[in-house]
């Protein structure tokens, strides 16, 4: 697949154009948006993902469209299971709702910061490493194995290292001001709870970046599709937080479909491993004669497992509602709770108040970070919030 200057170049200057726009008009004040505003932008970025998958098509083939709609389709499933972390993240740290917007937006940028450079180790990788994909296989279906384990474990909640470590050593203020990270409090400075928050989001991004890239790459060995694939996937990803707070609850079962995607995908690498096999202990360092998966295959498997998935989750939480996790919800707090100050409501809680902070305190959903095999979510503390 030839893909020109030109085309890199417009494909990265539209990103920027799209956050910037994400940044400077929708996220211009902090607020908790509305489902018509969510519904909106989540359906002019799944367009535009529709629309460029068609436009490879034309342009490409439909090869590469394929591609291009497989590798979307599994980062925007793990990306939604990345939601589950988010929430956990928000109610650890009770970070008051007018906020949350911010702190997703900057950590949305920060996953696609982390994902081009995964992106980019990836592709050397491959170019540099015979058997980087025996490596690749062997990790997903080790995710995947690691993502039924422990579906129903109790969810503990411990502070990663870099947060008990910036905790200990950096003097910290309770109080909330915006995105800010570092204020000035009689005379000294001292770190917001947003920097605590943004250090979490970080760590998470990353540790979802080590399943999603070998994910990706093994739908699609091109760097151009891997990246407009991840960028698409993350796109609209912070007004799906609020729009669906509701319904992650009762997708009790995503991450068994996502573990079967990722077996999938794992053996799919191995196929083409031992398909391309230089190892000298494997079969003389000969090629194996076997046939790979193709990617139409791949694609029909990752929609019949999503499919199945949401399904599934949805018909057994309707026949026993205590299946779904109670209270992670985003939409279902700080509703109605906010006295009467004769001034509008806007939706954004008064920081006087009892509930201010949202989600603190709730259950969080059951795929949590331990059914990734990420670090926790940082423990609430007296010092948190």
């Amino acid at each position: 697949m030839e893909v020109s200057t030109t085309v890199w170049s417009v494909t990265i200057g539209v990103t920027v154009a799209v956050l910037l726009f994400d940044v400077l008009i929708v996220g211009r004040r902090p607020h908790e948006p509305s489902m018509k505003e969510c519904t909106v932008y989540i359906s002019i970025y799944t367009t535009m993902a529709v629309l460029f998958g068609l436009w490879m098509w034309v342009g490409y083939g439909g090869r590469y469209a394929g591609e291009f709609f497989a590798g979307w389709l599994t980062e925007y499933s793990l990306s939604v299971d990345n939601l589950f972390v988010f929430i956990i993240i928000m109610g650890a740290l009770g970070v008051p709702r007018k906020y949350q917007q911010e702190a997703l937006l900057v950590g949305i940028i920060l996953a696609l910061i982390f994902r081009a450079i995964f992106i980019g180790v990836g592709a050397y990788a491959i170019n540099q490493i015979s058997w980087i994909f025996y490596l690749f296989g062997a990790f997903l279906v080790y995710t995947a194995i690691q993502l039924v384990r422990h579906h129903n474990d109790e969810d503990e909640y411990e502070e990663n290292r870099a947060i008990s470590m910036i905790k200990a050593r950096v003097p910290s203020t309770e109080e909330w001001h915006g995105l800010k990270l570092f204020v000035r409090e009689n005379g000294a400075r001292v770190m917001t709870p947003m920097l605590i928050v943004i250090v979490a989001l970080g760590s998470t991004d990353i540790l979802f970046a080590l399943d999603s890239i070998p994910a990706i790459y093994g739908l699609t060995s091109e760097p151009y599709l891997v990246l407009t694939a991840n960028i698409f996937a993350l796109m609209g990803l912070r007004q799906l937080y609020f729009l669906l707070g509701g319904l992650l609850d009762r997708l009790i079962y995503l991450s068994y479909g996502l573990a079967a995607i990722l077996a999938f995908i794992g053996v799919k690498l191995v196929l083409h491993a031992l398909h391309e096999n230089e190892l000298s202990f494997i079969n003389g360092g000969e090629h194996v004669d076997i046939p790979e998966i193709p990617t139409s295959l791949s694609l029909v498997v990752i929609v019949l497992a999503l499919g199945v998935t949401a399904v599934a989750s949805l018909v057994a939480v309707k026949r026993d509602p205590s299946k779904a996790s109670q209270g992670s919800g985003i939409l279902d707090t700080d509703s109605d709770d906010t006295p009467d100050t004769g001034t509008p409501d806007t939706g954004t809680p008064d920081s006087s108040h009892p509930d201010a902070e949202g989600i603190d305190g709730a259950r969080p959903a059951q795929d949590g970070p331990q059914s990734k095999g990420a670090s926790p979510a940082p423990t609430r503390s007296g010092e948190d919030t």
